[in-house]
């Protein structure tokens, strides 16, 4: 190995593990079906819900996203020295996560680190997707031993790149508009449940939020109206779920006479369905609307710092692995996450947590 060449064992391979999303129009409902199965929910519900893909040709734009992350991964392994295939497996479409393994373990695989395309805690977040790992290795003889990489969004790279973003969006806005930070809303009580201690999602978000807030401030010797705000709620309408929507807010601050505002989507690693009919088509309409100017900024995508990032997460579990005790990077008040997330963090809001195919802790 050359000198200065990072070291990935003892790790043989690298799975990228996304959501997916349907490719034409004839997908958009078994997708939906796939995304929804056990809840009892009526295709014609589904049908409605697949407005938002049929009005963007049918296609979700996370699978050629995930296409351009895997070409900008593998560039910057190349670079770096790392000689890591890198897998893509899905949890609801095509490449599913299990014909993924069985490839793998084809190949030989034995043992390969998980990067996730989900930045913080919450039963959808993550246990899930461990629970999908769980569901495809028990499905897959010889299928690779899996390690899912620690929590990444107060890690510098990817709060760095969405303090660049809203530089560049409050940039295009009127002196003193406020920031609205925005993610995907969950049921209360998964929140209640999200990270070791509770809570976990709604921290995790405040506290990435006031990192951007601060290196901003520091920038510009100025401080701003900001607040957390959620899209894309589901679900019935008794269940308590994260609040305000993007929508309401964007109406209260009007109202209120702010000059504009710049969208962050700081829970989203891409621009998903959620961002680009969400946010660039819902919320949009209604900031025009409401006379309120807006800027949406940019999420991370294949932007070198949350690329380069990836690859430096891989590398530190390999070195953690090893029994060496890497530097774990990270901004704010909550420190660097865990490798191994406990057997009963953020279960599903029904059941006990399931067990998982990546090492946990007690």
């Amino acid at each position: 190995m050359p000198v200065g060449t990072p070291d990935a064992a003892p790790y043989d391979a690298v799975l990228l593990l996304s959501f997916g999303g349907p490719e034409k129009p004839d997908d958009v409902l078994p997708f939906l079906q796939n995304v929804t199965r056990g809840r009892g929910i009526p295709d014609e519900r589904l049908k409605e819900v697949g407005e938002h893909y049929y009005s963007f040709g049918g296609k979700s734009p996370i699978n050629d996203q995930n296409r351009a992350l895997l070409a900008a991964l593998r560039e910057s392994f190349a670079e770096a020295g790392l000689e890591l295939p890198i897998y893509w497996g899905n949890r609801n479409w095509a490449p599913y996560l299990t014909d993924t393994l069985r490839e793998m373990a084809a190949d030989g695989i034995q043992r390969a680190v998980v990067i996730v395309t989900a930045a913080y805690p919450s039963y959808s977040g993550c246990r899930q997707y461990r629970e999908n790992l769980e569901d495809a290795a028990r499905d897959v003889p010889n299928a690779p031993r899996l390690d899912k990489l620690r929590h990444y969004a107060n890690h510098p790279g990817f709060v760095g790149s969405f303090v660049e973003a809203t530089a560049d969006a409050l940039s295009t806005l009127p002196e003193g508009s406020a920031v609205a930070y925005v993610t995907h809303s969950i049921p209360n009580a998964m929140n209640d449940t999200s990270g070791p201690d509770g809570n976990g999602y709604v921290d995790w978000h405040l506290d990435v939020a006031a990192e951007i807030d601060a290196e901003l401030e520091r920038r510009t010797g100025q401080s701003r109206r900001t607040d957390l705000v959620y899209c894309s709620r589901s679900g019935p309408p008794q269940m308590p779920w994260l609040e305000p929507d993007v929508n309401d807010h964007l109406e209260a601050l009007a109202a209120e006479g702010v000059p504009g505002v710049a969208v962050v989507p700081i829970g989203f690693v891409s621009d998903h369905m959620e961002v680009i009919y969400d946010l660039d088509t819902e919320a949009a309409a209604t900031a025009e609307k409401l006379r309120l100017p807006m800027a949406r900024a940019a999420t991370p995508g294949t932007d070198e710092r949350f690329v380069t990032m990836l690859r430096d997460l891989v590398v530190e579990r390999a070195a953690a692995e090893r029994g060496e005790q890497p530097e774990r990077p990270c901004v704010g008040k909550l420190g660097a996450a865990w490798d191994d997330c406990r057997h009963d963090c953020c279960p599903a809001l029904r059941r006990p947590a399931r067990p998982s195919a990546v090492k946990e802790s007690a």
